[in-house]
C-alpha cells in the first residue's frame, strides 16, 4: 500500500461512511417494521425523533460519497506518476484488478446516493413523512453497494505497489487493442457524432416540455439514461481526441490533467448532475399523488429538470468549443 494523505482520507471517509450507513440501516430496519404515523405511542415517538437523527446522518454520508467520487479520481490521476507505464488515472486503475471496479461502483453509488437525497428532501418537507418507508428501503439497498465499494476500494488501494508496471492509457483505449475501451475508441465518429447531438437534442428538449408543461417525467427520464450513456461514449470516442489533437488518443482521464486545463472535471462534473437530477425526476414522479406531496414534488421535479437541462447543456457547450477551436478534423477516420 502506498501512504498518501489522499488515500488515508479517502480509506478512513469511506469506512466512515460505511460504518454510518450501517448503524442508520439497522435503525431504517425497526423503522420500517414498527412506522405508524397515526399511532401516539412512546416507541412511535422515540421514532420519530430517532429519524431526525438518521436521516441526518445519511444525508451527510451520502453527501461526503458524492464529494469523495471527485478526489477518488483525482487520486488515482496524480498517483500517475508512482508506476512505471502510466500516464494518468487510466494506468493507475489497471495496476490491480480492483481500480476499474472501484470506480465504476463509486460511480453507481454516487447517481443511487443523489437519488436517496432527493427523495428525503422531498419526506422532509411534507408534514406526515410520506416516503419514510421508501427511503429506508432504499438505503437497504444501497447500503451493502457502499460496503462493497468500501471493500474493493480497500483492496485497491492495498494493492498498489510501485514496482508493478502497468499499461498506459494509449494501450488501453486504442482501436487495435482488445476489451470495451478499445471497442469505443473503435467506433466511427460520424455515426456517434449523429447519437451523440441527437440524444442531447431530444432530452433537452424533453426536459424543457417538462419544466414549461410537466409532462413527460418518464421520458425525461429515460432519454437522460441515453444521453449519459451516449455522453462517455461520445467522450472516448469523438470528443477527446480534439483536446488533445491527435486522432488516435482516446483517452477519457488524460483530459483531467493541467495540460488541458482541467476540462475532465467540467465534463464529468455536469455528466453527473445532468444525470442524477434527470432520474430524479422519474425516480420523484410515482410519488406526485401522495396528498402531502402534491405541491412539493412538482416545484422539485422543475428545479431538478432545469438543473439537468444546464448540466447537459453545459456539457455540449464545452465539447462544442473544444471541437471548433482545436485544429484536428476527424472527417478523414
Amino acid at each position: 500500500m502506498i501512504f498518501h494523505p489522499a488515500i488515508i482520507a479517502l480509506s478512513a471517509g469511506s469506512l466512515l461512511v460505511s460504518l454510518m450507513l450501517l448503524y442508520s440501516a439497522f435503525h431504517g430496519i425497526r423503522i420500517l417494521r414498527n412506522w405508524d404515523m397515526g399511532s401516539g405511542s412512546e416507541s412511535q415517538l422515540q421514532l420519530e425523533r430517532r429519524t431526525y437523527l438518521i436521516s441526518t446522518l445519511v444525508a451527510c454520508a451520502l453527501g461526503f460519497q458524492l464529494l469523495s467520487l471527485f478526489l477518488f479520481i483525482h487520486t488515482v490521476d496524480c498517483m500517475s506518476g508512482l508506476f512505471v507505464g502510466a500516464m494518468c488515472a487510466a494506468g493507475s486503475l489497471k495496476v490491480n484488478p480492483f481500480g476499474y471496479p472501484a470506480i465504476v461502483l463509486r460511480v453507481i453509488n454516487s447517481i443511487l446516493a443523489g437519488q436517496w437525497l432527493m427523495i428525503n428532501h422531498a419526506d422532509n418537507k411534507a408534514f406526515d413523512y410520506p416516503l419514510i418507508r421508501k427511503k429506508y428501503g432504499m438505503l437497504l439497498v444501497i447500503m451493502p453497494l457502499i460496503v462493497a465499494e468500501t471493500a474493493i476500494q480497500g483492496a485497491y488501494f492495498m494493492g498498489l505497489k510501485p514496482e508493478v508496471i502497468t499499461s498506459c492509457c494509449g494501450v488501453l483505449f486504442s482501436a487495435d487493442s482488445e476489451g470495451w475501451a478499445s471497442g469505443m475508441a473503435a467506433l466511427p465518429p460520424v455515426p456517434v457524432a449523429i447519437a451523440f447531438y441527437g440524444f442531447m437534442a431530444a432530452t433537452i428538449s424533453a426536459g424543457i416540455l417538462f419544466y414549461t408543461r410537466g409532462v413527460g417525467p418518464y421520458l425525461f427520464a429515460g432519454l437522460n439514461l441515453c444521453a449519459a450513456t451516449a455522453c462517455v461514449i461520445a467522450l472516448i470516442c469523438l470528443i477527446s481526441p480534439y483536446f488533445y489533437e491527435s486522432p488516435t488518443h482516446h483517452c477519457p482521464f488524460c483530459i483531467l490533467q493541467g495540460e488541458y486545463r482541467y476540462v475532465g472535471y467540467a465534463f464529468y462534473l455536469t455528466l453527473l448532475a445532468g444525470a442524477a437530477a434527470g432520474l430524479g425526476v422519474g425516480t420523484l414522479t410515482p410519488f406526485q399523488g401522495v396528498e402531502s406531496l402534491k405541491r412539493i414534488i412538482p416545484e422539485l421535479q422543475r428545479t431538478l429538470a432545469l438543473v439537468s437541462i444546464l448540466s447537459y447543456s453545459g456539457f455540449v457547450v464545452v465539447a462544442v468549443s473544444g471541437i471548433l477551436f482545436s485544429n484536428l478534423r476527424l472527417t478523414g477516420y
